[in-house]
């Protein structure tokens, strides 16, 4: 097991990871694209009950394309993206890794959404595609 920490651009919300992810996530949907600002985003699955946050995060209530709720938590001073709470992945949070301490030794798994990835985003070595969401 590794403990991972981690924190917003500002230092206002900081967090400590109390497990090795599930899972390693690109996820190239058009809503991860928009709340980024980047081609793409990388998510650490992880058990809710294995994340600790210090500070506080706002929320924006976003839908994905199963119509369930999405909730994108970021900082309200700096407004880094945080983490997300999918409907369809109860208990799960997902964190942005470019909100880690230390990336060191997380290789993404999966990739999502590879139909929305930019031409010139090239495949992640050894990580399964999906087109859509992963089932």
């Amino acid at each position: 097991m590794t403990e991972r920490t981690g924190g917003c651009l500002c230092g206002a919300v900081r967090y400590r990871i109390k497990s090795d992810p599930l899972a390693t996530a690109v996820c190239h949907c058009t809503h991860c694209q928009k709340q980024s600002g980047a081609m793409f985003s990388t998510n650490l699955v992880v058990p809710e009950s294995q994340y600790d946050q210090m500070g506080e995060t706002k929320v924006y209530q976003d839908r994905g394309d199963s119509g369930q709720a999405v909730l994108r938590c970021f900082c309200a001073a700096c407004g880094s993206p945080i983490l997300s709470k999918a409907g369809v992945m109860p208990g799960m949070v997902l964190i942005k890794a470019g909100t880690l301490d230390d990336f060191s030794g997380l290789t993404p798994a999966i990739e999502v959404y590879a139909d929305h990835a930019a031409a010139w985003v090239a495949p992640v070595a050894g990580a399964q595609r999906f087109a859509q969401g992963s089932t």
